[in-house]
């Protein structure tokens, strides 16, 4: 990773994918518009824009707060460092994971633009190809044990980093057209020590299928997560 800084911005990048004067304007989406890049756009707490770099399909996204604070304070975090902003944060965390053999998205690009005491946000990272997320295949479609297996692994191998992914639900969850098991979503997760978490981010992932079902009547019963509990204790380090 290499890193610019200019005005108030301090903004790490991978050159490989993007080059230094590229990444400038990389996190304006109105850039990538001029240009008849941008191949898509999905809306949640904010709006992601998916583009077309030069090799890969990226994903670029504004970082924002939820909740009540959300309306109150949109996109503001008070500054701690430039190592512990979100964006970086969450740029070093893809970059632990994909070196560990996690199927995470590649961290591209990460910005953060200081104002006095407080800092905003932005991170481009891959656009998984061909991948819808879990929700959204179990609405039309069962899946068999060997891809819930699959599912836990790569938990398991989260875990094995120490890595809490704090928001584990379905929704965090994709597969693309070959069946490859992909977490995504790693803002506020953190390393952390210990065991008892782990076992409260399955739980977590557990009451998301149960709120899914309630909900949108997925393809799935209680049973299936027991194959994600066994391919996770099979690939665990105890």
């Amino acid at each position: 990773m290499q890193t610019l800084k200019f005005d108030n911005q301090l903004i790490w990048f991978d050159e490989s994918v993007i080059s230094q004067e590229q990444v400038k304007f990389a996190f304006d989406a109105s850039y990538w518009q001029k240009q008849g890049r941008v191949i898509g756009s999905a809306v949640g707490r904010g709006t992601t824009w998916f583009v077309e770099l030069d090799s890969i399909q990226a994903a670029l996204r504004h970082y924002r707060r939820g909740g009540l604070l959300g309306k109150l304070v949109e996109d503001s975090y008070v500054y701690l460092g430039s190592e512990k902003s979100r964006s970086y944060q969450e740029l070093e965390l893809l970059r632990k994971l994909r070196g560990a053999g996690v199927n995470v998205p590649r961290p591209i690009a990460a910005r953060m633009v200081k104002h006095t005491f407080t800092y905003k946000a932005d991170l481009i990272s891959e656009k998984i190809h061909n991948a819808k997320d879990l929700s959204e295949i179990l609405k039309s479609n069962c899946i068999d044990s060997d891809l819930y297996s699959a599912i836990g692994r790569q938990i398991a191998i989260m875990h094995n980093e120490n890595v809490n992914h704090t928001d584990l639900n379905i929704h965090n969850i994709l597969i693309d057209g070959d069946d490859t098991v992909w977490l995504i979503d790693f803002d506020k997760c953190y390393i952390q020590s210990g065991e008892k978490w782990k076992e409260r981010n399955l739980n977590r992932l557990l009451r998301s299928f149960r709120k899914e079902l309630e909900k949108s009547s997925i393809h799935w019963e209680e049973r299936h997560f027991d194959y994600i509990v066994s391919g996770y204790q099979e690939t665990i380090d105890f």
